[in-house]
């Protein structure tokens, strides 16, 4: 949500920012509608300072037998006016919230302006693709052939994007969702954290995710949704709080199911588990303090890459265009893994800073500053640490070997009780 008194200080620069989004100047429309409901709440005040100054004559008249039958049709005449202009106030209020709360974050300046991801900017890469010495499999092969994969029976029970994972291969995808939480609660500060999987429409309007993309949610027959990533609840667990400078940063990771439409992906990754409809993921957020969110956005960032590093995988870190960058981010980087059986790099993790866009939605400040009660909203940072079905994936197609057996990663072999090698059942 933008603050609109800061686009009344400079409407230009919000329609050229706006203009980086690829969006039409809009700052004339509601600036003639702030410029409306300033307007009106001010007839508003005086209309109520006249009223409470009738109310005074009409009392001392009354006290003194004069004649008030003028001043109560005056009295009478502006509680009219009154109930027309509290009418229009809040009207005014909600449109031109009905407008802000569509438009997208302000992107951050360093963000490279192109149309979609073809513009996005390499700013890193760590490890080379290995060369497997024959011709590498996709991971749904793999898993297929060993016996563990099982997309006929998914689609009997569910429909189409969804994935049945039998023995090893169910039991590496539950080791990695647990290893990525030791890593991030252990040693890169976050609090792990339990979270519903069922929002209401408040929590999802919080983080951005209402009205603008109801159709990307599941929506539950009592007016409640699936949640599409743990940002959403772990985010707005601080909506409507003030919490003291001393807390932040605040930061959280939690495993969770994600359940996510995919509205407007027919067509793509359609074979194996690369996009599915119900997938679990770990999630990194914060909430810092707005001098420090650039620190925490590469602090989380390095937090997702680390465990890329500690599997042996292949990535590089990108920062994304004005075109990719999502609505509620100023600034995005994503992890792109190498997938063998692909031959290409595919997102497993996106970083973003949001800065005060989600908690000017939420009401979410911080109270600090030298004289200990200046308040402010904090900043909010999100990010994957990282998909854990794309991480199988990725683990999948980057160790396996000729034969179809697939080497499990070192880190990973304490939660798989030593386990060295997946073989078909």
């Amino acid at each position: 949500m933008h603050d609109i008194r800061a686009i009344r200080t400079d409407p230009a620069a919000f329609d050229a920012a706006m203009a980086r989004r690829g969006l039409p100047p809009v700052s004339a429309e509601l600036m003639a509608l702030d410029t409306d409901r300033r307007a009106a709440q001010t007839a508003l005040q005086e209309k109520q300072a006249r009223r409470n100054a009738l109310a005074k004559e009409i009392g001392q008249g009354k006290r003194t037998g004069a004649d008030t039958a003028a001043l109560e049709a005056e009295a009478t005449a502006l509680r009219g006016d009154m109930d027309s202009l509290e009418k229009r106030v809040p009207e005014l209020d909600a449109a031109i919230r009905r407008i802000l709360e569509a438009l997208p974050n302000v992107l951050d300046a360093s963000v490279p302006d192109g149309p979609d991801e073809t513009a996005n900017v390499v700013l890193k890469q760590y490890g080379e693709p290995r060369d497997l010495g024959f011709q590498p499999k996709q991971h749904f092969e793999l898993g297929e052939a060993l016996g563990m994969m099982d997309f006929v029976t998914a689609a009997k029970l569910a429909g189409a994007r969804f994935t049945v994972l039998r023995g090893p291969l169910a039991r590496m995808e539950r080791a990695l969702g647990q290893f990525m939480l030791d890593l991030h609660t252990q040693h890169h500060g976050y609090l792990e954290t339990i979270v519903p999987s069922l929002i209401n429409a408040a929590t999802a309007y919080g983080t951005g995710n209402l009205p603008k993309f109801e159709e990307d949610l599941f929506k539950t027959t009592d007016g409640r949704y699936l949640i599409p990533t743990a940002e959403v609840p772990l985010t707005n667990t601080v909506a409507g709080d003030i919490v003291a400078e001393k807390q932040l940063p605040m930061r959280m990771s939690a495993l969770t199911d994600c359940y996510r439409s995919e509205a407007g992906s027919a067509g793509r990754d359609t074979r194996g588990m690369l996009r599915q409809h119900q997938f679990r993921k770990v999630e990194l957020v914060c909430i810092s303090h707005p001098d420090k969110s650039a620190d925490e956005h590469e602090w989380m960032t390095r937090s997702a890459e680390i465990v890329l590093q500690k599997l042996g995988l292949p990535y590089r870190r990108m920062l994304l265009s004005s075109g990719d960058t999502g609505f509620a981010s100023t600034r995005t980087h994503d992890l792109e893994v190498w997938l063998p059986g692909q031959q290409m790099f595919r997102e497993i993790s996106s970083c973003s800073n949001c800065r005060d866009f989600q908690a000017r939605r939420m009401n979410a400040r911080f109270r600090g500053g030298a004289d200990g009660k200046t308040v402010a909203y904090v900043h909010t940072l999100n990010g994957s640490g990282v998909a854990v079905g794309r991480a199988l994936i990725a683990v999948m197609e980057n160790y396996q070997q000729a034969d179809g057996s697939i080497v499990v990663p070192e880190v990973l072999r304490p939660y798989m009780g030593g386990l060295e090698r997946i073989v078909a059942l």
